[in-house]
């Protein structure tokens, strides 16, 4: 076996189908069937077998596919030692962030330092902070930027503070919201924690929700047609939405306020790439 054999397995472990597989190896269907059946004569066993709608794998290739996993796992980690052997800082930086500081934060903040560390390849996962922590969890990224409060075992460093705010197109009385609509949107459960702390903290009466969305964004421009309010972080608002802002707070005067922390591993600093995207990433937390 080799690193393509492990990661056609892997990869056709994730989708349980041979054509989404091909399609994501980026090779055509009759190739990849052709790998896993010179595959199968190698271990000598049948790895899988076809269902309605894809495929199984049976015990002897889930087996297979957890030791492909590894396999790739230490691969990568190899290749990042060898490269950091060098003196010049080169190599891949694979970085888990919650989706809305990659896109608010994150471009500016690789861009940076890249014109520094022109060297230095990116290989970027996005999603919801809960997804994040898996990824780091599973050691799939080397760094983490999260939003919201979670356990880690390793370095966790708070490198942003943010305001929720409530946001509406015309001026509103705070003591009234109860009897506004109020817009939802799909987030992961620590943002929604969050806001709903603070709602009963503030009020004895449920949120007339009107509307759920799938997104801040398509929120925001509910908001923007005048269709109701919500609640959103501070990154996610620009002068440019010509939106009246509340930054809340509870009843004790304590601001409403999201934490980003960065997580890693402490072995993760013996990599140039990582302890220097660190370093760069702690000179710039006051201009996030």
């Amino acid at each position: 076996m080799d690193e393509k054999d492990w990661i056609a397995i892997r990869t056709l472990y994730e989708e349980k189908n041979i054509s989404r597989a091909a399609e994501r190896l980026y090779i055509s269907q009759p190739a990849l069937t052709y790998r896993l059946k010179n595959l199968e004569k190698e271990i000598g066993t049948e790895l899988f077998f076809k269902i309605k709608g894809g495929i199984e794998f049976t015990s002897e290739g889930i087996h297979l596919a957890g030791y492909a996993e590894e396999m790739i796992k230490k691969l990568l980690k190899t290749k990042d030692y060898i490269l950091n052997m060098q003196k010049e800082v080169r190599g891949t930086l694979r970085l888990g962030v919650s989706s809305n500081f990659a896109q608010y934060r994150l471009p500016k903040i690789l861009k940076g330092f890249s014109n520094k560390y022109p060297h230095v390849q990116f290989n970027v996962n996005t999603g919801w902070s809960t997804e994040i922590m898996q990824l780091l969890d599973s050691s799939n990224v080397q760094l983490g930027i999260l939003r919201g409060n979670y356990e880690w075992y390793g370095i966790k460093t708070l490198i942003h503070k943010e305001r929720l705010c409530l946001i509406s197109k015309k001026e509103v009385d705070l003591d009234n919201l109860p009897k506004l609509p109020f817009i939802n949107y799909k987030t992961d459960s620590s943002l929604k924690n969050l806001i709903y702390g603070w709602w009963h903290d503030r009020f004895s009466e449920p949120p007339l929700v009107t509307m759920e969305t799938d997104r801040q964004e398509t929120c925001k421009e509910m908001v923007k047609h005048d269709l109701g309010v919500s609640i959103l972080p501070e990154i996610c608002l620009q002068p440019t939405d010509n939106l009246f802002t509340y930054a809340l707070s509870y009843n004790n005067g304590e601001p409403l306020l999201r934490n980003t922390w960065l997580m890693y591993n402490q072995d993760s600093l013996k990599l140039s790439t990582v302890k220097n995207f660190i370093d760069y990433l702690n000179k710039n937390t006051n201009h996030l």
